[in-house]
């Protein structure tokens, strides 16, 4: 239950908390808990509910939904390639939707928990700065701070000029899953990572879909070889894929919408669907906040920069940054988030934190295919002037892939230090593209952050039959010890 001013004998007009945190996502709540936990007394001023964008409107939901249409994919390949005789009767939405929300509330609960156990001060209201260490909390007065201030406000879907989302014909990807029941069609605006999915969710449960991506590739900052698998086993699932091409117009009908897009060639072309889903990229969150009362002030994109990134600490000292409101090379991830919540709570508690390596982030796109990535793109290391050393290995190279039967493939890039071209230099990056990638990333992971060679991870063995035999084998072959050599 959230607290308010006056719950704490001897407080005075003015709260006073070791640290103030303004938002309670996955980098507002991951540095009050931190900040907890190292002795510092913590009140997290959130206006919504606790877990933010992630765990209400996007990653939690999201997931949930698309493990329902990996299950429903599954009986589609169960019929068609395994010859067992499963059909899907119907799809059961408020169902799928009960399940899903039971997912979401259950791990609100659990959050809350943790911050009351902690001893985290909840209260809520919307938060403004009035000053470098003072907030006010709407309904609650003002507080301050003796360390320092956590902004951690999020991000909201971008929205295109002149295209106002009504929940049913217009959505955004925070509010795709909660619009009323399943669309027959849908066209998706934005070739991303959450355009993909829900393209990819979509489709799995029984819509005619077409992507648009302004780029000329899907995921356009993954590696080009990433994209061009993806977009083939999207294309192979009957999602219309079109790149390189732009919204010119729409037009709301009664039952859905009419779109002109612009394509590459500069041809225009109408499409119709059910709903249109815009999902162009997210914004910052700083309207109300009252940067300027503390002496900050957001970029052009609406980001807060720090002034030194080891402390994700702003120019006005004290005053800190996570989440979404970091510019690049911040990646706007959950799980990045709570690493800049460790890093920042454990700075105001004045013990030594290691700064987020962004090379090392992975990425993840929960698509069907999936996508997975750690590092540099071939793209960026030769754009560096590195020399360097690829390798690639399609997953049904191995057994478990000839049985997933979805094609995929393993690409790492390492730095090529040896007169004649070896791969003996630390490995850059790791892309992988296909079935289950999602829980393969990891190693690389620590492969690219630890600054491995190949022969390094050569020395590794990987069980058989698995998909990670593919990666073993990756790294065999830039050592120049692989069974497959190609």
């Amino acid at each position: 239950m959230s607290e308010r001013r006056g719950d704490h004998p001897g407080e005075t007009a003015a709260d006073t908390a070791d640290v103030l945190v303004i938002g309670g996502g996955t980098g507002g709540y991951s540095t009050a808990l931190r900040a907890a936990s190292l002795g510092l007394r913590v009140v997290l001023a959130e206006r919504d509910l606790i877990g933010g964008t992630c765990l209400h409107r996007g990653c939690i939901p999201s997931k949930a939904m698309l493990h329902a249409a990996e299950l429903v994919d599954g009986i589609a390949e169960a019929r068609e390639r395994w010859g067992v005789k499963a059909t899907v009767e119907a799809l059961d939405w408020p169902a799928l939707v009960a399940t899903r929300d039971d997912i979401v509330a259950r791990n609100h609960q659990g959050v809350a928990g943790h911050l009351a156990r902690a001893g985290v001060r909840v209260v809520r209201g919307t938060a403004r700065l009035t000053g470098p260490r003072t907030v006010d909390i709407e309904g609650a007065g003002e507080f301050a701070a003796r360390r320092g201030i956590v902004l951690a406000t999020g991000s909201r879907p971008r929205l295109l000029p002149g295209l106002t989302p009504d929940g049913r014909r217009v959505v955004t990807s925070d509010d795709a899953l909660f619009a009323p029941g399943l669309p027959a069609s849908v066209l998706v605006l934005g070739g991303g990572a959450i355009g993909v999915e829900y393209a990819s969710l979509h489709r799995s449960m029984g819509a005619d879909v077409t992507l648009v991506e302004a780029a000329d590739r899907l995921l356009p900052l993954e590696d080009t070889e990433v994209s061009r698998h993806l977009v083939r086993g999207l294309k192979k699932r009957g999602i219309a894929v079109r790149t390189g091409a732009t919204l010119v117009d729409t037009e709301l009908l009664a039952d859905g919408v009419r779109a002109t897009v612009r394509t590459a060639k500069g041809e225009e072309v109408v499409l119709a669907a059910e709903r249109l889903l815009v999902a162009v990229g997210r914004t910052p969150v700083t309207d109300g906040l009252g940067l300027a009362a503390a002496g900050l002030s957001a970029d052009g994109r609406g980001h807060v920069a720090p002034a030194d990134w080891s402390r994700l600490e702003t120019a006005v000292p004290g005053i800190h940054v996570v989440g979404d409101l970091l510019p690049p090379p911040s990646l706007g991830l959950a799980h990045a988030s709570f690493a800049e919540g460790l890093l920042v709570a454990e700075t105001l508690a004045g013990i030594p934190s290691p700064p987020v390596d962004y090379a090392a982030v992975p990425r993840v796109t929960y698509s069907s295919p999936q996508t997975a990535s750690v590092g540099l793109t071939e793209a960026q290391a030769r754009a560096r002037g590195l020399s360097v050393k690829v390798n690639t290995m399609p997953l049904t190279a191995t057994a478990k892939g000839m049985v997933h039967g979805q094609g995929g493939m393993v690409k790492v890039i390492a730095a090529a230090d040896g007169a004649g071209g070896e791969a003996t230099g630390v490995v850059l990056g790791v892309h992988l593209v296909g079935p289950h990638v999602s829980e393969m990333i990891a190693q690389s992971q620590l492969i690219v952050g630890w600054d491995a060679e190949p022969s390094d991870v050569a020395r590794h063995i990987h069980a058989h039959p698995t998909l990670s035999e593919a990666v073993g084998e990756a790294f065999l072959t830039l050592a120049g010890r692989g069974l497959h050599q190609h």
